[in-house]
């Protein structure tokens, strides 16, 4: 007599949504190092547009630096935060419905396995069987696509995308401050632009989409503000303006 095995999960392989969570969270780390890189660099640039003097170009990178991660570790947490409210209404919604028209609930999930291409029996014999399992989990999955055990937390993606906005930071702070006074403005577009670059090409990796289309646009758009901000502040130094 033949006994049937729960079926094994390969431990090397990608289940659920771990992978698409792994690679969104990868994504935001791209992204807020490369808001890191540019919003940094275009600070320092234009207080070296004005003045050659160190001192200056620290007080408004650390300020750059500080603010900016300030403002997408808060940004990340109300993002985040409203959606944890959603998805946590969506949860508290479904579980009432359970308790209170069970047979309906059973009704709609039937019904939507009959909508991917299960026969009428077989749909009902799954939503059966799902629902005696885990009849939340499974309306959740079915309907919505919220797994109840993974809840986004804001203060994670808060201190994730402060992170990531502090090392992109790094890069433009020691190109502008280390090199001698003569060379620190081009070094700094250098190493910024093929900064971009490789966050472009490598979020654009994570996407799908094409490398080197990804890596030409956030170079020319980082060019374009460092260029910006650097014309701007070399101009008020020369008006007088910022004397």
């Amino acid at each position: 007599m033949e006994t049937s095995q729960a079926p094994v999960l390969q431990e090397n392989e990608p289940h659920r949504n771990d992978l698409a969570h792994r690679l969104n969270w990868l994504r935001a780390g791209v992204l807020g190092a490369n808001d890191g890189i540019v919003s940094v660099a275009a600070i320092v640039v234009g207080v070296a547009g004005v003045t050659t003097d160190s001192g200056p170009i620290l007080i408004a990178g650390a300020a750059g630096v500080v603010g900016g991660a300030i403002s997408m570790a808060l940004g990340e947490y109300v993002s985040v935060s409203s959606q944890k409210d959603s998805q946590e209404a969506l949860i508290e919604k479904e579980r009432r419905e359970l308790a209170e028209q069970p047979e309906e609930e059973l009704a709609e999930l039937t019904a939507i396995y009959q909508a991917k291409g299960l026969s009428p029996e077989t749909a009902g014999a799954v939503a059966r069987e799902l629902t005696a399992h885990d009849a939340l989990g499974a309306h959740l999955a079915a309907e919505l696509n919220i797994d109840e055990t993974d809840i986004v937390s804001p203060w994670h993606a808060a201190l994730a995308s402060a992170i990531a906005f502090l090392a992109g930071a790094i890069l433009p702070m020691l190109a502008i401050l280390l090199p001698p006074e003569n060379i620190r403005v081009p070094l700094t577009f250098a190493a910024v632009l093929v900064a971009l670059a490789v966050t472009g090409a490598v979020g654009a990796w994570i996407g799908g989409g094409s490398k080197a289309k990804a890596a030409i646009r956030v170079v020319i758009g980082g060019a374009a503000a460092l260029l910006a901000t650097f014309l701007i502040g070399n101009w008020l130094g020369t008006s007088g303006f910022a004397g």
